[in-house]
Formats: C-alpha cells, structure tokens, sequence
C-alpha cells in the first residue's frame, strides 16, 4: 500500500505519494487546484518521475553492452515504491535504490533521491542521481507534470506557452514512440506558441534542444505558471488532444531514435555518470497568488 505526505506553508499545499514519489496534488491556500487530477478517461499520471530512460525503447527493450533488458517507457522509478528518507512542515525526500528488481532490468547500483521543497509560491522538484557502481553508468531523466489546461480562473481563455529566451527552437516528433530523425520548423514564433488541441494530435512537441531553461504557461492577459529548468536541456509539451491538461516536460534524455538501436549509450543526451559521482536534476514551478 502506497503513502502519501502531505507538505505545505501559508501559500501552497503538496501532496507526494511514496509510489513513484510521485505528486498527486498542487493546491494554494484558497483552494485553486493546478495539478492535473490524474482521472484515467485521459491519463492516470500526474508528475511522474522519469529514470533510468525517457521515453520508449525499441519492442520495449534496450541493449547495455550488447546484452537485451526489459524496459517499458519512461523506466520503471514511476512504478517503483520510493522510501521516505525525510520530511518537514514544507520538504519530503524519498529514495529509490538498486534492488533485485531493478538490477533485472537495468544493471547498476544507483540511488534516485527526489526532493518536493516549497518556498513561497514556488515549488522545486529536485532529482538526485548516484552511482555507487564500479563502472559509468548510462541513463536518462526526466519529469512530467501535468497541470489544469485551462488553469484555474482562466476558463474559456485561450493560453500560450511563452519561452523566456524568446527563441524559436526546431522540434522533433514520435514514430511508432521513438525519436524520428528530421528536425521540424519551430511552432513557436518569437518565444510564443498558442496553445490548441490540434497541436498534439501527432503526440507530443518535442524540442531536443535551444528551449532554454524558463517559460510561462497560462492566459495571454491574466497571472499563469512559472518554470525553471536545472540541467534539463530538452523540453516536451504533451496533451492527449482535447484533455484537460497540459504537460510540462523537462527532460536530460529522450527516448531512442527510430533510425538506430536498443544501446542505452545511443538514446539521444544519455547520461555518463562516473562510478561514485552524483548528479542533480529539477525544476521549479511558480503558482499565481
């Protein structure tokens, strides 16, 4: 049986279950609700964590060193019961470490603490990674959170996703759920992209790189969502068209590319991480108040 934690201050209120350490809930003090409800007519997942890959793997499989391992998409840490390590009035941290089942399907010993911390109106998602093998371990990271499209108090508003580098990043697309090899033109036009259901239709936006490392996501004229993006080079956009949520997806890793193989190592962006070194991963998410 899964539990949750509750953490809060005078402005946000956190729920995390220990399955997956995932987010079940966002919610200011008024009772706005900007995490999206996780109703499985659409999508059961809320925030889930993304490790040891992002992404699909060609027949559910990758290849280490040529040898074939189980992987279904985006890894198994979102399907993993995490342990509670701490916890205040306003943080929780819960660790995923190697184990028999994990070392089945991927094998390195390796621990994924991932910190919920709030400060204000802002709560930061950080994801540390260590590798307590021998050996350089190879993986990917991600988030993929899924917030209230239209956000609270903005219904019946068109939305926009606003880059805070103003730049037109090029975008790649899913085949059969892997990467395909052309990069497409930018639907963003001066760092803005209007939102619309019609956009997701090919499955998810995916921008491998120049995104930048903030946006804004929410009403043209109106208070939206805030991010900041650590060590998250690649951006996704995701809605199953005409759900009522978007995903924000900062990602360290993508899924494989039709055009290539299992091999973890040729996942675009793969993680190297030296034996016993550690890696952070997060962002943050700002709620008008």
């Amino acid at each position: 049986m899964s539990d949750r934690i509750r953490i809060a201050n005078d402005t946000l209120t956190v729920e995390v279950s220990s399955l997956g350490a995932e987010m079940q809930r966002l919610d200011t003090a008024d009772g706005r609700a900007y995490l999206w409800n996780g109703d499985d007519r659409w999508w059961s997942g809320r925030s889930p964590i993304l490790f040891p890959i992002v992404g699909k793997a060609p027949d559910d499989t990758i290849a280490i060193n040529g040898k074939s391992y189980p992987m279904k998409q985006h890894g198994f840490a979102r399907r993993s019961e995490f342990a509670l390590m701490d916890s205040g009035a306003d943080f929780c941290r819960h660790a995923l470490t190697a184990s028999e089942t994990t070392l089945a399907a991927y094998p390195y010993a390796f621990s994924l603490v991932l910190e919920h911390r709030l400060d204000g109106a802002t709560l930061t998602v950080t994801a540390t990674v260590t590798n307590a093998g021998a050996e350089p371990m190879p993986y990917g990271i991600g988030f993929h959170p899924a917030f209230r499209w239209p956000l609270p108090g903005a219904e019946n508003t068109p939305h926009l996703v606003t880059l805070d580098n103003g730049a037109e990043p090029q975008m790649v697309r899913l085949e059969g759920g892997l990467i395909a090899p052309d990069l497409l033109p930018s639907p963003f036009t001066a760092g803005t992209l209007a939102l619309s259901p019609d956009l997701f239709e090919a499955d998810a936006l995916i921008f491998p790189e120049g995104a930048g490392k903030g946006l804004r996501f929410g009403p043209k004229d109106g208070a939206g969502l805030t991010f900041t993006f650590d060590n998250l080079p690649n951006i996704a956009l995701w809605q199953k068209p005409g759900a009522p949520f978007l995903c924000v997806e900062p990602w360290h890793g993508m899924a494989a590319r039709s055009d290539a193989s299992a091999e973890l190592t040729e996942r675009p962006f793969t993680v190297a991480l030296a034996a016993g070194d550690s890696a952070a991963y997060g962002f943050s998410v700002t709620v008008p108040v």
